[in-house]
């Protein structure tokens, strides 16, 4: 007999791009730190009744799949199964608090060649936030351009938690999400694998579409990002095909469990 256990292993082999042209070599993207996967298969159900109350006929109507995954890893190549955009290198991180004093009114974040937005300053002392204006026109008052912030003669001396956005060229991926057209979505093949002492249960769905991110944090927990996924026929008009190790006979009534 087989069973399954744990999760399971899980990954997206790019097929078709956002403008539909088929992807000639894809790199398969496995979905890390692999939570949980459900697909469902499901039909509309449809009876033909008489006079009583038990159907006469059941038949099965129009078909779809879905399906959810639940992965751990943070990454824009997984990510990007849902945009199909097209990745660039570099990062864009934040500076959360960088402590910087006020000298000669002013104070330059250490980030500044590659400073790209302000996201806020406070006092280090107090916490109490400063205000952003065109000119520091009295205490409390700053202006930033280009990683350089000037403040008021009154602030001189004092200790500032400044917040910042900048970027990084040497590392990580970044891609610009762009509004598409009705219609537009990359697809992907979905190749699942379960396991459990030695025997595979492999499911492969030959054209398969994100329709749904949902990145969301929790406090003292991790951030489990989330996909929904819709499943569509391939141009062979096949769904895909389910692998499993059981041998194809049943067995007979008497022999034992099933």
């Amino acid at each position: 007999m087989q069973y399954g256990f744990g999760a399971g292993v899980l990954w997206g082999v790019p097929t078709i791009d956002i403008t539909g042209a088929v992807i000639a070599n894809p790199t398969p993207v496995p979905f890390g730190a692999l939570q949980d996967i459900s697909l469902d298969f499901s039909w509309t159900m449809k009876e033909l009744y008489g006079q009583y109350q038990m159907p006469l006929a059941v038949g099965r109507g129009a078909a779809k799949v879905t399906g959810k995954a639940k992965a751990a890893r943070i990454s824009a190549s997984l990510f990007n199964l849902t945009f199909g955009e097209t990745p660039a290198a570099g990062q864009l991180v934040a500076a959360l608090d960088e402590k910087q004093t006020v000298v000669m009114d002013a104070a330059t974040v250490s980030k500044n060649a590659t400073f790209v937005q302000d996201l806020g300053v406070s006092y280090a002392l107090t916490g109490d936030p400063l205000t952003c204006g065109a000119t520091p026109t009295g205490k409390g008052v700053y202006s930033v351009a280009n990683g350089v912030y000037s403040f008021n003669a009154l602030d001189n001396g004092i200790d500032m938690k400044i917040s910042y956005s900048y970027t990084i060229a040497a590392t990580g991926q970044k891609f610009t999400i762009n509004n598409q057209l009705l219609g537009a979505c990359p697809f992907f093949k979905l190749v699942m694998n379960e396991s459990y002492q030695g025997k595979v249960l492999l499911v492969e769905l030959n054209r398969v579409i994100s329709g749904k991110l949902s990145l969301a944090t929790k406090l003292e927990d991790f951030m489990i990002p989330e996909f929904d996924f819709g499943i569509m026929v391939d141009d062979s008009n096949v769904v895909g095909s389910i692998s499993v190790a059981e041998p194809g006979a049943e067995p007979t009534a008497g022999t034992g469990p099933t």
